[in-house]
């Protein structure tokens, strides 16, 4: 037995030292030719500016971008006179729709702005190179790399924590380069516009920027609405006889907010070697966070390509990751949706795997952005609601302004308690007592004031909304709203209250934590069919095909309704994702299926969630593996086969990973709760769960062979045990309170730690 021991950790180290690099090395993107559409391009970033590598034509291109380039005019029409929640609900009740519909909706989809706009584009010459060798993205190092046949080596990269880009061309004599302007004056020729297609950027009437050369330098600026300006510069020099580097910088200006024009950027900027080197500490430090390894090269190398874009698009101190972050399309339009943010799902999905990857400083972008914008938050909440406290636009610019759009969902009543759930989990994942008494309580308490201000008590004493819906179920028609709570608004105002308090009584304010108790309990129990399945709405089962899986939002993500509690919600689970599967998926999207890993891995499900994001990876992705929406096989896995860009599914998808090998939300913590029975050998390391506990964990031949657990602030846990037999190695600072053949529960201090090894 101390021989299989033995052996099995040697097997352990020699694993664990090993398959981070590699791994990460061998599953980047690699093409044998340049990729010729800008979303297939070789995607860089550092969650303020981004850059696209591709080939248009016979030039290779650099898409340019950044993240603050916004047209910030007003949504025509949206504040008319009268317009507000009380309104809606009145033309509702008189079937007077199209009056709503002309005010809150139409101008979405007519108007240009306000709306996220493209940067510039550098052009190089280089048809007279031959053919190419190689076209290749190393995510280790977030390096972009193509080489040619007759030897000609381009590298290029986004610095990680300053706002510069750098290329470099090797074993060449002479460079021709470009600095080409987004076409704002004059059509694109690209007529076919809308919110999702995008319009032509002509009809933002901007008068056309000049891009103006200075021996080896370009400088570009562009005015926008209302006295925003953005610059673009970049610049080139001969480094020896065979060897030429770049630099570029964008910088968005907007009245009475200086910033550091581009020029300056870059003449202030340190040279290729040394932005290098600190890009690779950067970089490193973001690989070190977390790993994970597991016998599917297909999962496991989109998984470490959505993590790679994760780092690339978010930042603590830039804004959240939008529709397409830091690529917007480079294709003469305005991007698809405007590339705005969208909280009735695309934000919430794009940091879902912030927490248990252990990046929660980069998810921190997404919570200072909505501190940020609090108080322009609240002034909607008080025109739109006529209510106190706090809740967010379902769609917003750049400032958090309201934009308008299907307005069940873009003015929804309940984005802020699902924004809420962020707050929830940052604390759960940080333990940040400060964070809890500062930012996160508050945000609960401003968005339970909101609601209660709202609702009212029923006939039968239950707490409704004046109106409710679930997105986007009958999309923008006059039957997309329900006089009674959807399941959607109903789990998510159980959330915001059960967790609020929660939270009061953590930090010993008791008195409003009954309070907030007594108004959850005035809600009413989900909407069921007779057959135990979640419906959208008490008089509406679930009967169609949709990609917003919004009737099942208290399995996941909120978890209300969990497998831990017992037959009785596992029976619920089982039969809604078996009537999920039945209706089919001829109308969902990419981030569907990605969101269907999640919930299959909740219901402990692991051939279903491997099989949902296998269907993802597969059907769904470009080929440098940006989630494209529809099915672009065209196999039947959906309806849709059309290919608008946006980022939420794909970090959907890597939250559908982790949470096949780690799950804590049910106050415990359980290692491979939902990894398919052929997965043998599976492997992740620092992975972290609720309660500020890093956890590694592996699986050799089939069998669970050990648990690691750092308690980076103490504190009590309990484990589930995947085998009878133990054996605890390594213990420092952990007390055990209790075992049984399910669980074990300990106690620790801060940093103490503990192995849990099979004894078997």
């Amino acid at each position: 037995m101390i021989k299989l021991i033995t052996l099995i950790s040697l097997q352990l180290l020699l694993f664990f030292s090993s398959f981070g690099q590699i791994q990460r090395n061998r599953i980047g993107l690699q093409f044998e030719k340049i990729p010729v559409r800008w979303d297939e391009g070789l995607p860089l970033g550092n969650g303020l500016i981004g850059e696209l590598i591709w080939q248009k034509e016979d030039k290779l291109r650099f898409s340019l971008d950044h993240a603050e380039l916004w047209d910030m005019r007003p949504m025509k029409e949206l504040h008319t006179p009268g317009f507000n929640y009380k309104w809606v609900k009145e033309q509702v009740l008189t079937n007077n729709y199209a009056a709503v519909q002309k005010i809150g909706d139409k101008p979405y989809d007519r108007e240009p702005a306000p709306s996220k706009i493209p940067g510039a584009a550098l052009e190089f010459e280089v048809k007279d190179w031959g053919e190419v060798k190689q076209a290749t993205l190393n995510i280790e190092k977030a390096e972009a790399t193509i080489t040619w046949q007759n030897g000609v080596k381009m590298t290029s990269f986004v610095h990680a924590k300053q706002n510069i880009g750098y290329f470099r061309f090797e074993n060449i004599n002479k460079l021709n380069i470009k600095l080409l302007a987004p076409k704002y004056e004059g059509s694109s020729g690209n007529t076919d516009g809308g919110p999702v297609a995008g319009d032509d950027l002509e009809r933002l009437k901007y008068k056309q920027g000049e891009v103006m050369q200075s021996g080896q330098s370009y400088r570009y600026i562009q005015q926008g609405w209302e006295g925003f300006y953005y610059e673009v510069f970049m610049t080139w020099k001969k480094i020896n006889s065979k060897t030429i580097e770049g630099a570029w910088a964008i910088s968005a200006h907007y009245p009475n907010k200086p910033k550091i024009e581009a020029n300056k950027i870059v003449a202030s900027a340190p040279s290729y070697t040394a932005a290098w080197q600190a890009h690779q500490t950067w970089w490193a430090s973001f690989w070190s966070k977390s790993s994970l390894s597991v016998p599917d090269s297909v999962l496991e190398k989109q998984y470490y390509l959505e993590m790679y874009k994760f780092g690339s698009a978010a930042r603590s101190n830039t804004p959240p990751i939008s529709l397409q972050a830091v690529w917007t399309a480079d294709n003469g339009r305005i991007p698809p949706w405007k590339g705005d943010f969208h909280h009735d799902l695309n934000t919430q999905l794009s940091y879902w795997p912030s927490y248990s990857a252990n990046h929660l400083e980069e998810g921190m972008g997404y919570l200072n952005h909505l501190d940020q914008n609090k108080e322009q938050y609240k002034k909607y909440t008080q025109w739109y609601f006529g209510s106190n406290g706090l809740n967010v636009p379902g769609v917003t610019t750049l400032l958090g302004e309201e934009m308008g759009g299907w307005i069940q969902y873009s003015l929804s009543p309940t984005v802020s308690a699902w924004l809420a759930q962020h707050y929830y989990l940052h604390w759960r994942y940080s333990m940040d007592k400060v964070f809890l008494k500062k930012r996160a309580y508050p945000w609960f308490k401003d968005v339970a004031q909101h609601l209660e201000d709202i609702t009212y008590l029923d006939k039968n004493g239950y707490r409704q909304l004046p109106l409710s819906s679930s997105p986007e179920i009958n999309n923008n028609s006059i039957s997309a709203w329900f006089l009674e709570n959807t399941n959607y608004d109903l789990a998510l105002m159980r959330f915001l209250f059960a967790k609020a308090s929660e939270l009061a009584l953590e930090l010993n304010l008791t008195s409003e934590s009954d309070h907030y108790r007594k108004i959850l309990n005035q809600f009413q129990a989900y909407h069921l069919s007779d057959n135990k399945e979640m419906k959208f709405s008490k008089d509406r089962p679930y009967n169609e095909s949709h990609r917003h899986f919004s009737h099942l939002m208290a399995i996941h993500p909120l978890g209300e309704i969990r497998w831990e509690n017992g037959t009785k919600d596992q029976e619920i689970i089982i039969n809604s994702l078996k009537l999920l599967n039945k209706v089919g998926p001829a109308s969902w999207c990419g981030y569907s299926y990605a969101w269907e890993g999640n919930l299959k891995a909740r219901a402990k499900d692991g051939d279903g969630a491997a099989a949902a994001l296998t269907d993802f990876a597969t059907s769904f992705c470009s080929t440098n593996s940006f989630h494209l929406n529809g099915d672009q096989t065209k196999s039947g896995k959906s309806n849709f086969t059309y290919r608008p860009f946006t980022l939420e599914g794909n970090f959907a998808y890597a939250a559908g990973i982790q949470e096949m090998l780690l799950q804590s939300y049910a106050g415990q913590i359980e290692v491979f709760p939902a990894i398919p029975q052929k997965w043998t050998q599976v492997s992740f390391k620092n992975l972290r769960a609720e309660g500020a506990f890093l956890v590694s964990s592996q699986k050799i031949n089939g069998t669970v062979a050990s648990i690691e657990i750092l308690a980076e602030k103490g504190g009590k846990v309990k484990v589930k045990l995947p085998f009878k037999n133990l054996l605890i190695k390594n213990k420092k600072g952990v007390k055990v309170i209790s075992q049984n053949n399910d669980l074990i529960e300990l106690l620790f201090t801060i940093n103490g730690k503990i192995k849990i090894e099979n004894g078997n």
